[in-house]
């Protein structure tokens, strides 16, 4: 969706498409919002709450069985387990995909981690595609005018066209750009707190090959998984800029993550998009 600075202004239900990397500040700014009037679409939450819930239960229940005490009284419907994902507690989800590695380490082997990984894939496709009908929703049931789609770190990595095709067309689609100063903190984050992310099956083949060459591992199921993650997070940073600057460039516009700290109000937010869209005009 392209538009005017003016129609912006002018454009009565606001829908927007929040695109970027984990840690550029999406959920931090939509949570500035008024909750009164926008919709906070979170898709990651959706994901976990609907299309993996199941996935996950089944994952923890795994855990579980493996604990005599807690074996016995599941298997009596003594207890009844259950997660309590929130758009700012994620961690079940991230938890489901795991990091491939030793299995003593709490790895997993490449054949469970790939399927995860693509269960994930279409997960998020579907949570994706459910924008329309939930922007459709927020006004019919709940009478919210504007909406906000807080989507996931790792749209860039779908390769689905018909899926920001529906998103450009149904909002504005916004990419938060890091700055290189801001990129370097990010990375070294990342590698001292490692965790599971979503790859491109491509992507994955390739830079496993690589690290196990580098550290002379036979096989996945010998190499430590935070070694792994750590590894590879700066090459999955680097490989997504692109991705997501061409989505952009194509569908939508680009703001800079230091103008969006400074986003304390929706009259803030409604300045940074138009400022966005003039740039292009």
């Amino acid at each position: 969706m392209k538009m005017s600075p003016q129609e912006f202004l002018d454009w009565q239900t606001k829908r927007i498409t929040l695109l970027a990397m984990s840690g550029a500040g999406k959920t931090t700014l939509a949570n500035k919002l008024p909750k009164a009037k926008w919709f906070h679409y979170s898709g990651d939450y959706r994901i976990g709450t609907k299309y993996l819930r199941e996935p996950i239960l089944d994952n923890i229940k795994r855990q579980a069985m493996s604990v005599p005490f807690l074996r016995d009284l599941l298997l009596s419907d003594s207890i009844y387990i259950s997660n309590k994902i929130t758009v700012d507690n994620l961690a079940p989800v991230s938890t489901f995909l795991g990091k491939v590695g030793d299995p003593a380490q709490g790895g997993l082997s490449l054949q469970e981690f790939k399927r995860r990984q693509n269960l994930h894939r279409q997960a998020e496709i579907a949570a994706m595609n459910d924008v329309p009908e939930f922007i459709h929703k927020a006004e019919d049931i709940y009478g919210y005018h504007h909406f906000i789609n807080d989507a996931g770190g790792s749209v860039c990595e779908l390769d689905s066209p018909e899926v920001l095709e529906t998103l450009a067309q149904n909002t504005l689609i916004i990419y938060i750009k890091i700055p290189p100063a801001l990129e370097q903190t990010i990375i070294e984050r990342a590698k001292t707190d490692p965790k599971p992310l979503y790859y491109r099956e491509a992507f994955l083949d390739d830079k496993l090959a690589e690290f196990m060459s580098l550290k002379n591992y036979a096989s996945t199921d010998v190499m430590p998984p935070d070694e792994f993650v750590s590894w590879v997070f700066p090459e999955l940073f680097k490989s997504r800029l692109p991705r997501y600057q061409a989505i952009a460039d194509r569908y939508g516009y680009t703001v800079d993550a230091n103008d969006v700290a400074t986003v304390k109000n929706e009259d803030d937010f409604i300045q940074l998009i138009t400022a966005a869209l003039a740039k292009h005009s």
